[in-house]
């Protein structure tokens, strides 16, 4: 079976984002082969399961009447064949089922999975980073559930009809007690089901959120105990964990009642339609083979009801978990509008052209190398993340955003640019991103940024971003993204990195392992796989955030006259404030308030003897003083021999 429907898929397709009901039919209608297998054995298990205390009360009349007859031992035999087909259909029906869970649910993870890719970080800006992850771990698993469980559902009601028409036959008032009396049943029960599903809505949205305090207070560790902030964080998730406890103990209570009122409502109707069938025995209306018949017909029913119940247990927790999936598949992908109006998307320019942010009025040539330095590193790397197509409108603020407890888990790295410094603390706890001009102020060529491919404008433009994401795996598949880099290419971006200590460092250099997050590396180290990894894409223009900001002086100088003719012939952006790098850039441009003020080269604007020379010189030397000494890698990393030329700014700024 797994060689005629692999999983994954190739495409999970695209569902109706309306209601929880018609996202579920239409994955039903995805597998309805699988799911249409897994009914038929179920209906022929449920009904093998009816029939058998109607043949057993057929052998015991026989048997009373007739004795040792060929009747009896055809009954017996009957038992034995009804028996043998319900272990074959449960066998297979399993089978069937446990395939119906699994492609429902992988497609489910499949969908969340390629539309996150999509929309950069537009989904965390519209739910915290936890309630993404826990649509994967948990609301994906509860929509498999419903089709594994659909085949005992739709057996038991075929079931149910079957035993109602045997039933009917032998005696109409046992008859209507089962027709009107199950129905009765389910429907109380069914009263249960709606603060069932309340609760557990409520459970899981404080769930999400201790997930995404908990993730968030994790990979902040290292920072938490540099200023001392554990205790806070601590206490913060001591308590939302308290608020999901007891949002599990209200789920827990309604969920008793529903398992204790399952138990109580079918004994009491099994024990009503014994003592209603015993009587009619005792009154010679029936026979003891049909009493037989009765008996074990009430105590099959119950089967059926437990899984109406189960059913609607379940269905429950998936539209809770499907009204999540739909809020994550809801999240606009980049460049995306929002106002339901389908814009048709061009083709990029055909050859390299000039690439103009008119917001902040800053131009990157076709090659060369451009720097963005400023006094605030918001500003400038806001103006390179909407160079790359990376910042949609719909970021900016609005003004009835309040904070919330959830405010610290959702906080954005950016604050907000160009605000007064009072309006500055208020928008760092709002749960939104940096507000920025629209990507309608970045123009390529003929076309601005937000009308053109966005497949195309991610191949062709490239941004590396400030903080580094190393994902666990072997080094040369988390070096070669595109996957048409040969090993003579990875060595040479590594070299151009100055990354060959990490070869050392990995056991097994290109064919080692990188741990998650690449915490067997250092700082420097993992700053440096992530700028080979850039190098490799071989985008015509790359944008890079500050990628020498955890390596010391000398590894820094031999990455910025290595990069420079790397990337020769190609458009580069460079947002930094290290005289190394902006020494050996062929234009640096200097943003105050999210605009570009002037320009020149590093020494141009060194020996610049004005209010600008001095701005400039204010911002480099704080920089200069600022280089870090790079943390030594685990394990240590050979020693870096000594830079080929000091600093231009020593002697310009001293």
């Amino acid at each position: 079976m797994s060689s005629v429907l692999p999983l994954p898929v190739a495409d999970p397709g695209t569902p109706p984002l309306t209601t929880p009901r018609a996202f579920l039919w239409w994955q039903a209608r995805r597998q309805r082969a699988i799911l249409l297998a897994s009914l038929v054995f179920g209906i022929i298990s449920n009904v093998g399961g009816a029939l058998m205390p109607w043949a057993l009360g057929s052998v015991v009349d026989s048997g009373l009447d007739t004795g040792l007859s060929r009747e009896l031992f055809l009954g017996c035999a009957l038992i034995g064949a009804i028996g043998m087909v319900q272990v074959g259909s449960n066998v297979w029906g399993h089978r069937f089922d446990v395939q119906n869970w699994l492609r429902a649910s992988y497609n489910s993870i499949q969908l969340v999975g390629y539309h996150s890719t999509r929309t950069g970080d537009a989904v965390t800006a519209e739910m915290p980073t936890g309630e993404v992850v826990a649509t994967v771990a948990s609301d994906a698993l509860r929509v498999g559930e419903v089709f594994a469980v659909a085949a005992r559902f739709v057996g038991g009601v075929v079931a149910y009809g079957v035993v109602a028409v045997l039933m009917m036959r032998m005696s109409v008032p046992l008859g209507l007690l089962v027709l009107l009396g199950l129905p009765l049943v389910v429907g109380v029960l069914a009263l249960l089901v709606k603060p069932l599903q309340k609760r557990q809505a409520e459970q899981r949205e404080a769930q999400g959120r201790l997930t995404t305090l908990g993730a968030d207070t994790v990979s902040g560790l290292r920072i938490l105990r540099g200023i001392g902030g554990e205790e806070i964080f601590a206490g913060r998730y001591a308590t939302q964990s308290q608020k999901v406890r007891e949002a599990g103990v209200r789920v827990a209570q309604t969920q008793s009642l529903l398992d204790a009122t399952q138990t109580l409502l079918p004994g009491l109707f099994l024990t009503v339609l014994v003592w209603a069938g015993a009587r009619m025995a005792i009154a010679g209306d029936i026979t003891p083979g049909e009493l037989v018949m009765f008996y074990g017909f009430a105590a099959f029913l119950t089967q059926p009801l437990w899984s109406a119940s189960e059913t609607m247990r379940i269905f429950a927790r998936a539209t809770v978990g499907v009204r999540r999936i739909i809020k994550v598949l809801s999240v606009p992908t980049t460049g995306q509008r929002t106002d339901g109006v389908v814009t048709e998307t061009v083709s990029g320019p055909a050859h390299s052209t000039e690439l103009v942010d008119e917001a902040s009025g800053v131009r990157v040539p076709v090659s060369g190398t451009v720097a963005l330095v400023g006094a605030d590193p918001d500003e400038t790397a806001a103006i390179a993340m909407r160079l790359g197509h990376f910042v949609s409108a719909e970021a900016l603020p609005h003004d009835d955003d309040e904070p919330d407890d959830d405010a610290t888990a959702r906080r954005p790295w950016w604050r907000l640019s160009g605000e007064p410094a009072e309006k500055k603390d208020d928008a760092w706890n709002r749960p939104t991103r940096f507000a920025d001009p629209p990507l309608s102020t970045v123009r390529w060529g003929r076309n601005l940024l937000h009308e053109l491919d966005l497949v195309e404008v991610r191949d062709r433009l490239v941004v590396a971003e400030s903080t580094p994401t190393l994902f666990s795996g072997v080094l040369d598949f988390e070096l070669d993204v595109r996957g048409h880099a040969s090993r003579e290419e990875m060595l040479e971006a590594m070299h151009v990195a100055d990354a060959a200590d990490v070869l050392d460092s990995v056991p097994g250099g290109l064919d080692g392992r990188v741990e998650e997050k690449g915490r067997s590396l250092s700082g420097g180290q993992r700053q440096r796989v992530a700028l080979a990894r850039a190098l490799l894409t071989q985008a015509e223009v790359l944008v890079l955030i500050e990628p020498t900001s955890a390596v010391d002086a000398h590894t820094e100088a031999r990455i910025a006259d290595r990069l420079a003719a790397a990337r020769a012939g190609r458009a580069t952006v460079i947002v930094t404030t290290s005289p190394l790098v902006l020494d050996r850039v062929d234009e640096v441009v200097f943003v105050e308030h999210g605009v570009a003020r002037f320009s020149g080269t590093h020494r141009e604007l060194l020996r610049r003897d004005d209010e600008h020379g001095d701005q400039y010189r204010r911002v480099v030397s704080r920089a200069a003083a600022d280089t870090p000494a790079e943390t030594p890698a685990e394990p240590q990393t050979k020693p870096t021999e000594p830079a080929t030329e000091p600093s231009p700014v020593a002697g310009g700024v001293a």
